[in-house]
């Protein structure tokens, strides 16, 4: 409920959502990623089929919505957990697909947790996207592990992720990136009282997981006098 016109606690927006890039230039430590997507972008994003793997927290969502919104409008974007990717929920996919969107004209999909795809729907993904419309793309994440789970499940997984742009995210460097930045937003929102260090030993207590770090922010971790 609504109080003041400010949203009651019971409905805040977490960080890691509130402060999600929107544009390219705000993601945080992807750079080779960026650069991968300025040159698809000079033949075109679209009548693409994407496969993105990093560890949890480094941006997989961010960079399959960053992609989605270049060529479809909010309402052109749908996203489903890999266990709702049935045959028969290809087939409704499929039609849609062949129908345009609104405003920028495209359709984007977003699937996630990728390694959880059954063989089933991976075979019938393989004629999917060899015949994906020019105005459509298909985002799958998942995890490093989660690749490999893909990848040693049998015939059907190498010839899927040879239909993708494949976006292994970086690993280096990621720890200070992250640090600084969720410093800067702990300051933003009132909850910083700790040096650069003490984010830098957060961002490698949750493994560079950015969005661990922004939930610890926001339990008050970096509050002065939080141990």
């Amino acid at each position: 409920m609504a109080e003041n016109g400010r949203i009651s606690n019971m409905s805040a927006v977490q960080l890691h959502e509130q402060y999600r890039p929107s544009t390219w230039d705000e993601l945080i430590g992807q750079r080779d990623v960026v650069k991968q997507v300025e040159t698809l972008r000079r033949r075109g994003l679209a009548g693409r089929a994407y496969w993105i793997s990093g560890i949890s927290g480094s941006g997989k969502t961010t960079i399959a919505y960053l992609l989605a919104r270049e060529i479809a409008d909010k309402y052109a974007i749908m996203e489903l957990d890999a266990t709702d990717v049935t045959p028969n929920a290809l087939k409704e996919i499929e039609r849609q697909m062949h129908l345009y969107g609104l405003g920028k004209g495209g359709r984007a999909y977003i699937v996630n947790e990728a390694h959880g795809l059954r063989q089933d729907a991976i075979r019938q993904l393989l004629v999917l996207l060899e015949r994906l419309p020019a105005h459509v793309i298909v985002v799958f994440t998942t995890t490093r592990d989660g690749q490999q789970k893909v990848l040693e499940a049998g015939i059907d997984g190498r010839p899927l992720l040879s239909r993708c742009t494949c976006f292994e995210l970086n690993m280096r460097g990621l720890g200070p990136a992250f640090a600084e930045r969720a410093q800067q937003i702990a300051r933003a929102e009132g909850l910083d009282g700790a040096p650069l260090e003490a984010y830098l030993n957060l961002a490698a207590r949750k493994e560079n997981n950015l969005r661990a770090i922004f939930q610890a922010i926001e339990a008050g971790a970096m509050m002065r006098g939080a141990e």
